[in-house]
């Protein structure tokens, strides 16, 4: 059911502040889109199995490679040796689009996106609405304008998703496939030589049909598509990307993904389904060819009281989680 606009505008902006602009799944707890998100156009229905089943059994297949990166919010990740153990190059920041022209919001950007190449990792930016007016959809010039303006301020920065989860009812695209073609095309023609991915959409109900009309709007066929599918990594399933898979043509990146330690009524806290979740993220993406990165979201927990968690370690850098153990065997059985 879509939020009628007043609590539409209260879920938005306690998204943001929650989570620094990722979608934290808005609508009912319970769906089986995107591990709990609202649909664009009718009710998400419940999902089965629930959240507790077991995963598949493990396959030869896992013994293959994935590029594998974290989005995180927060810059401290970048000087945790924890996280520099690893050996991960590659991380994802959401930032508003008209980030540089707010005070806040530029000195994030600079901290995060300076701590990220300091460690020699690559910054991957997605856009995603305002903060300080989150329901506007801005046009095609006002965006191109902002782009510019960051790309100006951050020239190293060579990865891109024009809009985060596109297809979610948290963003001002969600009825406006056009226009999020539009900023994807803006991005591809303005950033010669960069890394531009298409859609970068949530896995849940009527995520195909959103793709289908967004796809025709598009200049040139995308090399590469984003996509968040929570649903299949915490119910331990495969429909989301083989939707898109049969839906695009190029590879697939999983741009938001991971192990939810505690989400609303369906997902109560429990560290090692999470884990569980993240070993599975990572063989669902082993297990299809055109699935070239994944990107666990995220590094650090929340506080036990909040809605959302999906932090590999506590909150405030705390103690390493399950999920970060299998993560790194994860990462060890694939060098």
């Amino acid at each position: 059911m879509t939020p009628k606009p007043a609590a539409r505008r209260s879920l938005i902006v306690l998204c943001a502040l929650a989570l620094g602009l990722p979608a934290c799944g808005g609508g009912n707890d319970d769906a089986g889109g995107g591990a709990g998100g609202a649909t664009t156009a009718q009710p998400a229905q419940p999902a089965s199995p629930s959240p507790a089943a077991k995963p598949p059994a493990q396959t030869p297949s896992e013994t293959a490679s994935v590029a594998v990166g974290i989005g995180e919010q927060g810059a401290a990740m970048f000087a945790d040796k924890r996280f520099l153990d690893l050996g991960i190059d590659r991380a994802r920041l959401v930032v508003p689009y008209d980030a540089v022209g707010r005070r806040t919001e530029r000195e994030l950007a600079d901290a995060w996106i300076g701590a990220a190449q300091a460690a020699n990792v690559e910054p991957f930016i997605t856009f995603g609405h305002s903060r300080a007016n989150p329901e506007k959809l801005p046009s095609v010039g006002e965006f191109r304008a902002a782009f510019r303006a960051f790309r100006k301020r951050y020239p190293d920065v060579r990865v891109y998703a024009p809009w985060n989860e596109i297809n979610h009812v948290s963003q001002p695209t969600a009825r406006a496939p056009q226009r999020a073609a539009q900023f994807y095309n803006v991005v591809k023609a303005e950033c010669e030589g960069c890394t531009v991915l298409a859609g970068d959409v949530l896995d849940q109900a009527g995520m195909t049909r959103y793709v289908r009309e967004y796809r025709r709007h598009l200049e040139g066929e995308p090399a590469i598509w984003g996509l968040h599918n929570y649903a299949d990594t915490n119910r331990f399933r495969t429909s989301g990307v083989r939707d898109l898979l049969r839906t695009i043509k190029g590879d697939v990146w999983l741009t938001e993904t991971g192990g939810i330690v505690k989400f609303g009524r369906s997902f109560p806290r429990d560290e090692r389904r999470a884990a569980r979740s993240v070993a599975y993220a990572l063989k669902l993406a082993r297990d299809h060819e055109r699935v070239k990165r994944v990107y666990l979201y995220n590094w650090t927990g929340a506080q036990p009281a909040d809605r959302f968690d999906s932090g590999l370690v506590g909150p405030g850098g705390g103690a390493a989680r399950p999920g970060y153990d299998a993560l790194r065997k994860g990462l060890k059985a694939q060098e």
